[in-house]
């Protein structure tokens, strides 16, 4: 059972929003074997339609947030953000039932890999940076002396955000960006 409520920020509940949230949940439905509150909120600012859905069952919590110039877009995105995160749940918990062991000569059943899930898997690390005004000069004697492939840094003349990048032939590469 899905105990589903909509919230409106900046707009007023057209009628078809609410239909069509109730009718997205649905495709939801046989992923999920458990009582279940579905929180939806969809906002409006300026150009931007924002749907964003909360899901709680069993002590699991999954969030899908979407934006896009259509709500039914960003409604549609938000929704297939949530199937893929119960999915993998569900495929978690099926191999952590099992023993996570396969049987001699048993295939390994093929997952179907989403874009978004590729991209995440090959992150490895995250660095937060501060652009520091810098010439060009100043960018490149950074980067030597850190031995760094890279310098992201803002130029001192321009106010741009660059990049600087050692080459493998030893020479570099400047990336400016228009901003």
């Amino acid at each position: 059972m899905m105990k589903i409520s909509v919230t409106f920020r900046n707009t007023e509940d057209e009628g078809w929003q609410r239909e069509y949230v109730d009718e997205r949940m649905k495709k939801l439905n046989k992923h999920i074997d458990a009582p279940t509150d579905v929180h939806v909120v969809l906002t409006v600012e300026k150009f931007r339609n924002v749907a964003e859905i909360n899901i709680t069952t069993n002590g699991l919590n999954i969030i899908g947030k979407e934006e896009s110039k259509d709500m039914h877009l960003a409604i549609d995105n938000a929704v297939e953000k949530i199937e893929r995160q119960l999915k993998k749940h569900k495929e978690k918990i099926r191999i952590h039932k099992s023993g996570g062991l396969k049987e001699e000569g048993e295939e390994p059943e093929a997952l179907p890999v989403e874009a978004e899930d590729a991209v995440e898997s090959k992150i490895i690390e995250t660095r937060k940076i501060i652009l520091k005004p810098m010439s060009l000069d100043d960018a490149v004697l950074e980067m030597d002396s850190t031995n760094n492939r890279f310098v992201v840094y803002r130029n001192a003349s321009s106010e741009n955000v660059n990049v600087i990048y050692r080459r493998d032939d030893g020479g570099y590469l400047l990336i400016e960006t228009n901003s």
